[in-house]
C-alpha cells in the first residue's frame, strides 16, 4: 500500500468541519474492519459524524438507518463486525454522556473497553491501516467550531506503531 498523508485545518472561520472526515474514516473501518479501533481523546461527546438525511448511507448503516449517525452508533456498527473498540479518555464528567451511550450500544464486553486515564491528552482515531491524529477532541467544539489541525495517514508505519503503543500503554491484548 502506498502511504498517503493529508493534513487539513478545520474550524468555523475556515468553513471546514471534521464530522465528514471522521464519518468517512469510520465507514472505511466498517467496510474493512480490523482487530481493534482506538478512540483516544481527553474530551469526547456523542457528536454527529454522518448526515444520512438523504439516505446515501442506508445500505451501510444497517436495517434501520438513522438520518443522523452519531459517534456511538458508528462505533457500535464497527464493533458488530468483530472489531474491539477501545475508548481512552479522561475521567471527566463531560465524557459521561458519550460513555453511557457507547456502553449501551456495545454490550459485549469483548467488543468494548473504556479506559479512564487522568493524564491522557492525545487525540487520535486509529483503525485498520489508518490513523487520524491532531489537535481535535471528538467534541462538538473540536469537530466544528475550534480551529484544529487533523492529519490522516494510511499505509504508514505510524499506524502500526500507534497500535503497539496504545496496547502497551493501556495493557490491551489482542
Amino acid at each position: 500500500m502506498t502511504p498517503l498523508e493529508r493534513t487539513v485545518r478545520t474550524g468555523k472561520n475556515l468553513g471546514l468541519r471534521a464530522e465528514n472526515i471522521v464519518g468517512t474514516a469510520l465507514i472505511g473501518e466498517l467496510l474493512d474492519p480490523g482487530k481493534t479501533l482506538w478512540v483516544v481523546s481527553g474530551w469526547i461527546s456523542d457528536v454527529k459524524v454522518i448526515d444520512n438525511s438523504q439516505g446515501a448511507f442506508d445500505s451501510i448503516l444497517g436495517d434501520d438507518p438513522p438520518n443522523v449517525c452519531r459517534l456511538s452508533h458508528m462505533l457500535a456498527l464497527v464493533a458488530a463486525t468483530g472489531t474491539k473498540v477501545c475508548v481512552a479518555t479522561r475521567p471527566n464528567p463531560h465524557n459521561t454522556t458519550f460513555l453511557d451511550h457507547i456502553s449501551e450500544a456495545i454490550r459485549n464486553e469483548n467488543r468494548l473497553r473504556i479506559i479512564r486515564d487522568p493524564n491522557m491528552h492525545e487525540k487520535t482515531l486509529c483503525g485498520n491501516g489508518w490513523i487520524m491524529t491532531g489537535s481535535m477532541n471528538f467534541t462538538k467544539s473540536g469537530m466544528g467550531n475550534n480551529e484544529e489541525s487533523v492529519t490522516y495517514r494510511t499505509g504508514d508505519p505510524s499506524v502500526a506503531q500507534a497500535h503497539i503503543d496504545f496496547r502497551a500503554r493501556w495493557k490491551e491484548t489482542e
